[in-house]
């Protein structure tokens, strides 16, 4: 795995993928990389405008490429649902849940969830479960779900999952993270079919860091985020790797969690350790069970 880049990304055509958050950053750079490669790709955005200009991008970087822009908002599961009815009947290969957002201030999403637990983890909880006959058909299908390093400061309140009695934005972040890692982990343990794992960019600069400060109208803060980025982060183009690793590389398996090889900070993608909290099955059952619940969507219904 030493240097793995994407020139290492085998040829894909004939395989087809979904990408979820496809408009930008990490989630821009991995469909366009498995466009290149070949794969016929939907970009899942939320928003229209920004999903046609990041396909406009991909298209012009990529002129035979196989694109198709979906409409996919994780904070709404009726989007979740429709989005799934669209593009669910044909095989699926790939998918990949990118789609999140960070440390934001306390907002609630259509169905009344904390924002982020509700779009980074239920919303794919969900958005899997609907399309997992397809990757069930498919041979060979994955499903890599993306994490973070804030998964190590995560802790499942199962008390106050909404964050209904206080809210602290980083501490939910976390949470909804390490909920990421459990769902890749016990997805792996119910079903040997679709090969299921994690991954995390590290420190990769893209919008996320910036739209928290900027929801609080905090310039300041902003403008810190930004020269972050500029100054110490690793590209988002570096940061898809672990996630394109995960996607397409042979020799990846079910369960583990893939990131960056120097201090799962920034570098080539490896296999990583994940946190003690990620590795109890009791708490990934108990969650799977909740997320069940939640979302209305039934894994063992959705199964062939």
């Amino acid at each position: 795995m030493r240097g793995w880049t994407t020139g290492n990304i085998p040829d894909l055509h004939g395989r087809r993928a979904i990408v979820t958050g496809a408009n930008s950053g990490i989630g821009y750079h991995t469909a366009l990389q498995l466009a290149r490669r070949g794969a016929s790709v939907v970009l899942a955005c939320r928003s229209a405008e920004r999903g046609q200009a990041a396909f406009d991008r991909v298209r012009a970087a990529a002129p035979d490429a196989d694109l198709v822009l979906g409409s996919l908002d994780l904070a709404d599961l009726s989007s979740v649902r429709t989005f799934a009815e669209r593009h669910g009947d044909a095989a699926l290969d790939i998918l990949v849940n990118n789609a999140g957002v960070m440390a934001i201030p306390s907002r609630r999403t259509a169905d009344g969830f904390e924002m982020q637990f509700g779009t980074n983890h239920l919303g794919h909880f969900a958005l899997t479960g609907l399309l997992l006959p397809a990757l069930r058909s498919t041979p060979s299908a994955r499903v890599v779900t993306v994490t973070s390093g804030f998964a190590w400061s995560g802790r499942l309140n199962f008390d106050d999952l909404q964050s209904e009695r206080g809210y602290r934005k980083w501490s939910a972040y976390a949470q909804a993270k390490l909920a990421n890692l459990l769902f890749a982990k016990e997805l792996d343990r119910r079903f040997p079919e679709p090969t299921s794992v994690a991954a995390h960019p590290g420190y990769a600069a893209t919008n996320l860091q910036q739209t928290g400060p900027r929801m609080q109208g905090s310039t300041l803060l902003e403008k810190a985020a930004g020269m972050g980025n500029a100054v110490v982060a690793q590209s988002a183009a570096a940061g898809a790797l672990p996630s394109l690793y995960a996607a397409t590389a042979p020799d990846v398996h079910g369960g583990a969690c893939y990131g960056p090889r120097l201090l799962q900070y920034r570098g080539a993608p490896t296999e990583v350790v994940t946190p003690p909290q990620a590795n109890k099955p009791e708490q990934a059952e108990r969650l799977w069970e909740v997320s069940e619940t939640l979302t209305g969507v039934t894994y063992a219904a959705a199964a062939p």
